[in-house]
């Protein structure tokens, strides 16, 4: 256990703080990005938004003309020279003992005057989309005009707090009573469940898929005494689509119930997400690859949403003025260095990006003229070797982003990936291999619905070799194709 001293040579890489934010950058996609920048400008003072001849500021009616109270005390913080910085400072910190009043007014008491003039705060306002309702609340707000005694409104509203997102009720009744915390009873749980399954969204408060069913269809205004049937006796084995074994115990034909499937077809099983439907994100193109007309593929950015950004020359001249205090010039060139690091940051995703979309677009050209039977398998390797960058760069590069060109809005990353050899000598991409085999189901007898070793030497008759059963039958879950006995038609 001694201490001693030792020597020792080693090669070590150690990422800058300027090229951990250049990697971070390059990666983010386009309303990340747009995030990303809102936050800087909100948190670096020398950075500003460059204010082109398309968005320069033009006064609206009744702002033009002569300049009133707060354009006045502006114009005494226009800065005249280095000697003035400092007292423009200071006037600043001043500026709010002047301009109380004017705010009070302004602000406070309401507009100065109301001429008619177009309120673009007001209208974003009304525009604002309202606040999402829960699944719960909204339950709740129907169940405080329910006409039940106390008790029963109680046990509804220890039901409602138990509706999951779908509108199921998974707990048992006797799981919700509990003599010690509540006064009433289970039966007062059973009254209670009847009355908030008469709730909307209809079918809302069901313990299963079949119960759901049998609600919606009881509060149906037509006559769905079959369908209730079918549902309540033979749901599990119209799952399974027997339909000739249901039509043989019902005594009716095959066509009766295919009918009775249509019907059920406007039924919801999840009829919760109806209310509390979780939205997916927005997804904007960062590429777009549009087709000439003498052939090939203009690619460009999508970016005209993406603000340009400078430093303010104001603060850049402090941070180089002498005369001004250390601590301010520090603070200055700290902040300067930072969005020096952003904008060389943005400017290399930009090139970076477009470098590898107009590779990519290439290599796949006919996949963009044909559709995504033509994908060809096409490694990032390939694409780092065109580019002349690290295959790392390639793939921080197309993560998250998406592409708007011919076949539609696609994941970049989509158009890379392996493949299998064809008879011909040629490769063929796994995804070029899912089309054709989505192309097979489609056009098969659904009287005769194909198996997985038939689809399988469809495809080597398509030119697909060495492929196994497993591996179709693989791609076929992938690609959510049920299989032969519950694609079958009758």
């Amino acid at each position: 256990m001694d201490m001693t001293n030792q020597m020792r040579l080693e090669q070590r890489m150690k990422l800058a703080p300027r090229m951990i934010q250049s990697m971070e950058i390059l990666q983010l996609p386009m309303m990340a990005l747009l995030e990303k920048i809102e936050a800087e400008l909100n948190s670096n003072p020398v950075l500003e938004i460059e204010e082109t001849s398309e968005t320069e500021y033009s006064p609206t009616s009744g702002e033009a003309g002569e300049a009133g109270e707060p354009e006045r005390l502006a114009e005494n913080f226009q800065a005249s020279g280095a000697e003035t910085k400092q007292e423009d400072f200071r006037k600043l910190d001043d500026f709010p003992e002047h301009s109380d009043d004017y705010f009070y007014r302004t602000e406070v008491g309401g507009r100065a005057r109301d001429d008619g003039e177009f309120d673009k705060k007001l209208e974003a306002m009304n525009n604002t989309p309202a606040l999402e309702v829960s699944l719960n609340d909204y339950l709740k707000e129907q169940w405080r005009f329910a006409d039940a005694d106390e008790k029963t409104k109680k046990a509804g509203e220890q039901i409602i707090d138990y509706i999951d997102e779908k509108g199921y009720l998974k707990i048992r009744l006797e799981q919700l009573h509990n003599k010690d915390r509540h006064n009433f009873g289970v039966d007062d749980l059973e009254r209670a469940l009847k009355l908030v399954q008469q709730l909307e969204p209809a079918g809302v408060g069901a313990r299963d898929v079949k119960e759901c069913l049998l609600i919606q269809m009881s509060q149906s205004g037509d006559d769905m005494s079959f369908e209730m049937e079918i549902v309540s006796k033979y749901l599990d084995k119209l799952l399974e689509n027997k339909l000739p074994e249901i039509a043989k115990k019902m005594n009716c034909g095959v066509e009766r119930i295919n009918e009775a499937i249509l019907r059920m077809r406007k039924f919801d099983t999840s009829p919760g997400l109806q209310i509390s439907n979780v939205k997916n994100p927005a997804v904007k193109a960062d590429v777009i690859a549009e087709a000439r007309e003498g052939g090939g593929f203009r690619v460009y950015l999508a970016d005209k949403n993406i603000p340009a950004i400078r430093i303010n020359e104001y603060y850049s001249d402090m941070a180089r003025d002498k005369k001004a205090d250390t601590k301010t010039r520090q603070f200055l060139k700290d902040n300067i260095r930072s969005a020096r690091w952003l904008i060389d940051a943005i400017e290399q995703r930009k090139q970076t990006l477009l470098k590898v979309s107009r590779a990519v677009v290439d290599s796949q050209r006919e996949f963009f003229e044909k559709g995504r039977a033509h994908l060809k398998p096409l490694p990032m390797s390939e694409i780092a070797d065109k580019v002349g960058v690290h295959i790392a760069t390639v793939s921080r590069a197309v993560a998250g982003k998406y592409i708007q060109s011919p076949q539609g809005l696609m994941p970049l990353r989509e158009l890379f990936g392996g493949g299998m050899e064809t008879d011909n000598g040629t490769s063929e991409s796994f995804e070029a291999i899912r089309a054709k085999m989505q192309q097979i189901v489609d056009s098969e007898d659904k009287a005769k619905p194909l198996s997985d070793e038939a689809i399988r030497k469809k495809l080597e008759q398509l030119g697909v070799k060495n492929i196994a059963r497993r591996t179709v039958a693989k791609y076929r879950k992938l690609m959510n194709i049920p299989t032969a006995r519950f694609r079958k038609k009758f």
